[in-house]
This record gives structure tokens, sequence and C-alpha cells, in this order.
């Protein structure tokens, strides 16, 4: 394949006449772009210019290949240049991918901001429980949330926020029941609890250093939708262990109550994957950034 710096080489002897002002004009010396264009000519098997101490011009192919010199240098040049105002703006477009829960509890009010506040950038946003492959999918970044240890992987990740988890129940449930004065009480509640593959279902909860582990009884509702749970709380089937963020508005509205309200049900984090380290434009970075800045606020209990 030719070198595309001799197609570039040789549009400027062209126009410029000649290699002397050629060289001058591109700070090279006349020898090294005589010496570049010969082989340019050997490489085609043609000769492209006729050059004497008093004549230059390029050859009948020469012309011909000069077109399409001057075609190949021009898409080249605004390759570069779209490139590189992309590189120095936050433009483009942003292809991520997150869990459908993650998204609607925990991202939604944030990529509205995100999308508000910066105009040239468009998202594209993929939700799917199933792992993407970043590379063979072509996304920029993934958002996972998760309670233990991600897969290892050749994946770049960043942690964005940790989320607490909370013990909540509907007022149903509460007036019925009574509410829960220590952990042991839960024994007698009637709970739901988010699906985990092989794993039974049990609280360990944490409050100043101490962990407390609460098997109730058979759970009333297992799921692993997490707006499901929320509803049942609400509808007084039973407590519930869910992300803080989940329950805001229903805390604010009362339908929810947080049991007791000095322990957590655990912790979750929120973390972004990226397919590399270097090389990110700035509109991955700049979404991810915001992510990490603003994402906790929405989160925290």
């Amino acid at each position: 394949m030719l070198d595309l710096n001799d197609f570039f080489y040789f549009v400027q002897v062209v126009e410029r006449g000649g290699f002397t002002a050629a060289g001058r004009a591109l700070g090279m010396p006349k020898s090294t772009l005589s010496y570049r264009m010969q082989q340019l000519e050997a490489k085609l098997g043609v000769r492209l210019l006729n050059r004497t101490s008093r004549h230059f011009a390029p050859t009948q192919a020469g012309e011909e290949f000069y077109r399409q010199a001057l075609g190949v240098v021009s898409a080249a040049e605004t390759a570069e240049s779209l490139v590189r105002q992309r590189a120095k703006e936050p433009t483009g477009v942003v292809r991520f991918t997150a869990a459908i829960g993650t998204a609607q509890f925990a991202l939604r009010e944030t990529l509205m901001k995100f999308v508000q506040e910066h105009p040239k950038i468009n998202l594209v946003e993929y939700l799917t429980s199933r792992q993407i492959d970043l590379l063979t999918e072509n996304f920029d970044v993934a958002v996972r949330a998760h309670s233990g240890a991600l897969a290892d992987s050749t994946l770049v990740s960043r942690t964005l926020a940790v989320a607490p988890w909370i013990l909540v129940a509907g007022a149903q449930l509460l007036k019925r029941a009574g509410s829960p004065q220590a952990p042991a009480d839960l024994e007698r509640f009637p709970c739901l609890f988010v699906w985990r593959a092989n794993t039974t279902p049990a609280w360990h909860l944490q409050a100043q250093g101490r962990i407390e582990a609460v098997q109730p009884s058979a759970p009333r509702l297992v799921s692993n939708d997490m707006s499901t749970l929320k509803h049942a709380a609400i509808e007084g089937m039973g407590v519930a262990a869910l992300p803080a963020y989940v329950c805001k508005k229903e805390l604010r509205s009362g339908e929810l109550t947080r049991v007791l309200p000095g322990w957590l049900a655990g912790e979750s984090t929120f973390t972004a994957l990226l397919p590399h380290r270097r090389g990110l434009l700035p509109a991955v970075k700049i979404f991810v950034d915001y992510l990490a800045r603003h994402l906790p606020k929405y989160v925290a209990s």
C-alpha cells in the first residue's frame, strides 16, 4: 500500500511547480522530496513527473494521479480535523449499557440532568441484564450495580457510588403487627426478598460495627424485580430490604416507613466499566465524570 504522505508530497510538488518551492513550504530538503517521488513512481511503475533543468510538469499519468491524490489528501485532512475537533469539545454520542433496575431507579434523574447540561452530547442507552461485550458490541461504558466483587476482566473499572440498603414496610403491616425494635423481631414479620441465585433468603444487618444475621421464616415473596417488591411492601405484604434510592419517593409520601433505622441491610456499589483507559473521547470521559460526581448524592440514604 502506498504511503499517504507521498500523496501529500506529490500534491505539494505539483501545486508549487517543483521540488525547490515545495521543499521550502514543507521545510524539507529538495533531495528528500525528489527521492520520495522517485520511490512513488517506482511503486506505481509509471512516470508521474517530467523534470529537467528547464522544465517541470506532470505527465498525463501524473495529472490523473494528481486529481485522485488531491481527493485523498482532502479526505484525510477532513478526517483529521473532525477527530481533533471532537477531541477538544464534548460532542458526539456516548453508547452505554445498564440493567433495567439500575437505569429506572438510580440513573434516570442523573441522565436527564446530564442531557440538559450537555446539549452537544447524545446518549444511547441499552438496558439488559446480560453482560455486554463492550468491544464486540461497540459500547463505550457499562454501568453495573453489584453487591460483591465484579468478575475479573480486562475492562477498566471506576467506582461511581456506594448505595445503602434499608429495611422498609408499609403502613398496613406496621399498623397490624407493630414495628420491630431489634433485628430478632424480624423473625415474626412476613418478609420480602430480592432473588439471588443459589442463596438462602437472609439479611445480614449492620450497625456501628455490629452484624446481626436474620433468617426469617419462608418469605412471602422473592423477586428479582425491585419495583414488584416495593409495591408488595406498600401493600403490607411484608418487610423488604431495598436500596434507599429505590424508596425515596415512597418514604417522603409516607407510603413506606423505614424500620430499624439504626441498621443497614447491606450496600451495593455502582461501577463504570470501560474498554480502555487511554484515548477516551472527551464525551465519554465527561459522562463518566458526571456520574461519579452526581450519582453518590442521589443514591445516598
